[in-house]
C-alpha cells in the first residue's frame, strides 16, 4: 500500500473514542465449543485519543499504564501487520507459543490500525490509503488488563471507531464485531464472539457460532437496575487468557457432554433474566463447571465460598486463571447490600464496584464521565 500521509489540517482538540468493558455472565471457554453465552457490558471504558503532531511520518504510542510507549513508522505498517499475521500463523502451527505473538505491549492497538488501512482504496482515493496525519495515539482505561474485563476488546473496539471517524470509513457494527475478533486472535490465540460483539454493541448480548444477538432481560431486573449486582477483582491472572484457552482446549476440547452442560446452564441463566428472576441457582452451576475445567485458582474459589457463605452467588467472569492464587473477575449477586459491605471489609485488597450497565457500546467521543470510578 502507499505509505505517505495525506495533507490535512490538524483538529484543534485530539479526537477521542471510547468502548465499554464487559462481563461474561455465562458461557466463557464454552463458547467457543459451539455453546451460547451471554455478556453485560460494563460502564468501566477505555478511552483512546489521537494528537496531530509534527513527528516523523508515523504514530508515537502514549499508552496509560501500559508502556513507555513506541514509535510505528506508517511506512512500516503494512511489513509491521504482515509479521505479526506470520507469528501467529507460526503459533497455529505450535511453534510459537500464544504469549509470544505480540512483540510490544502496544502492538494490538497499532494492529487494528494497520488492518483498517489494509483492507482497501477509501472511496475517491483510487489505490491511495489514505493515512492520518502523523501524531500520537493514547490511551487511557478504567479497565483492569488480563483480568475478564474485555480490556484488549475494548482497546481494539475503541481503536478502530477513532479511525474509522478519522478517516471517514465508517462501518457496521456486524464490521466492527468481525475487525475486533481478527485483530483480538493475536492476543488470545482464538478469539470468540462474546467479547467483540458486548464492547461494539453494549447492553446484555447472546453469542452462538458467530451469531450475536441482543439478550432478552425483563424490564426493571435487578441486573439493570444495578441491585444487588457486583463486580469484585480478585486479583490479577498469573496466566494469560491464550495459556487459560490453551489449557482447556487440551485437557476438555473434545468433551462434547461438559460443552452440553455449559449450554444447558446458560439457558438457564438466560431463562431466569428473561423472567425477572435473580439467576443465583445459574451462577452457582457455572461456577463449578469452571472449576471442572480447571480455571478457577484457589484462592478465588474460597472468596466465592464466602459470598455463598453470605447467602450470595459469585462466579468467575472470563478465562480464569491456570496458575498462581487469582482469578480477576468475578461477578457477585448478594442482595443485602450491608452483607456485601462487610464481605468485602473482610477483603480490604480487593477492587470492587456495584455492577452498572452500559446501555451502549463503542462510539466516537470522550467516555461517559459518570463511568469513572
Amino acid at each position: 500500500m502507499s505509505t505517505s500521509a495525506t495533507t490535512s489540517t490538524a483538529p484543534p482538540e485530539p479526537a477521542r473514542a471510547h468502548a465499554p468493558g464487559k462481563l461474561i455472565l455465562s458461557g466463557e471457554h464454552s463458547v467457543l465449543y459451539g455453546a451460547p453465552a451471554l455478556a453485560v457490558a460494563i460502564a468501566q471504558y477505555t478511552e483512546v485519543w489521537f494528537k496531530p503532531m509534527d513527528l516523523a511520518e508515523g504514530l508515537r504510542t502514549a499508552f496509560d499504564d501500559l508502556s513507555s510507549g513506541a514509535f510505528y513508522p506508517f511506512r512500516l505498517l503494512t511489513k509491521f501487520k504482515g509479521s505479526l499475521d506470520r507469528r501467529f500463523e507460526q503459533f497455529r502451527r505450535g511453534e510459537l507459543d500464544v504469549q509470544n505473538i505480540l512483540t510490544h505491549p502496544d502492538d494490538l492497538a497499532v494492529y487494528a490500525l494497520a488492518s483498517l488501512l489494509q483492507e482497501g482504496p477509501t472511496p475517491g482515493l483510487g489505490a491511495v490509503h489514505h493515512l492520518p496525519h502523523p501524531g500520537q495515539l493514547g490511551s487511557h482505561s478504567a479497565l483492569p488488563r488480563g483480568a475478564g474485563f474485555g480490556s484488549s476488546a475494548a482497546a481494539i473496539a475503541a481503536v478502530t471507531v477513532l479511525f474509522e471517524t478519522l478517516l471517514d470509513r465508517p462501518k457496521t457494527a456486524p464490521e466492527r464485531v468481525a475487525r475486533v475478533r481478527f485483530c483480538e486472535r493475536l492476543q488470545h490465540g482464538q478469539a470468540g464472539p462474546i467479547d467483540a460483539a458486548t464492547v461494539v454493541h453494549g447492553g446484555l448480548v447472546r453469542a452462538q457460532d458467530g451469531a450475536v444477538s441482543p439478550a432478552e432481560i425483563a424490564e426493571g431486573h435487578s441486573l439493570l437496575r444495578g441491585d444487588g449486582w457486583y463486580w469484585v477483582l480478585h486479583g490479577l491472572p498469573a496466566s494469560t487468557t491464550g495459556d487459560c484457552v490453551s489449557h482447556v482446549r487440551r485437557h476438555h476440547g473434545s468433551d462434547a457432554p461438559l460443552w452440553a452442560d455449559f449450554a444447558a446452564c446458560t439457558a438457564a441463566f438466560a431463562d431466569a433474566l428473561a423472567e425477572g428472576r435473580a439467576p443465583l441457582g445459574e451462577i452457582t452451576a457455572n461456577q463449578r463447571l469452571l472449576e471442572r475445567i480447571g480455571v478457577v485458582p484457589e484462592g478465588t474459589s474460597r472468596f466465592i465460598g464466602a459470598v455463598e457463605a453470605a447467602g450470595g452467588a459469585a462466579k468467575l467472569c472470563g478465562a480464569g486463571s491456570v496458575a498462581g492464587p487469582h482469578g480477576g473477575a468475578v461477578l457477585v449477586r448478594l442482595g443485602d447490600p450491608e452483607a456485601m459491605r462487610a464481605l468485602m471489609a473482610r477483603q480490604p485488597e480487593l477492587r470492587w464496584s456495584p455492577l452498572r450497565v452500559a446501555p451502549t457500546g463503542a462510539a466516537p467521543g470522550p467516555a461517559p464521565r459518570e463511568a469513572e470510578a
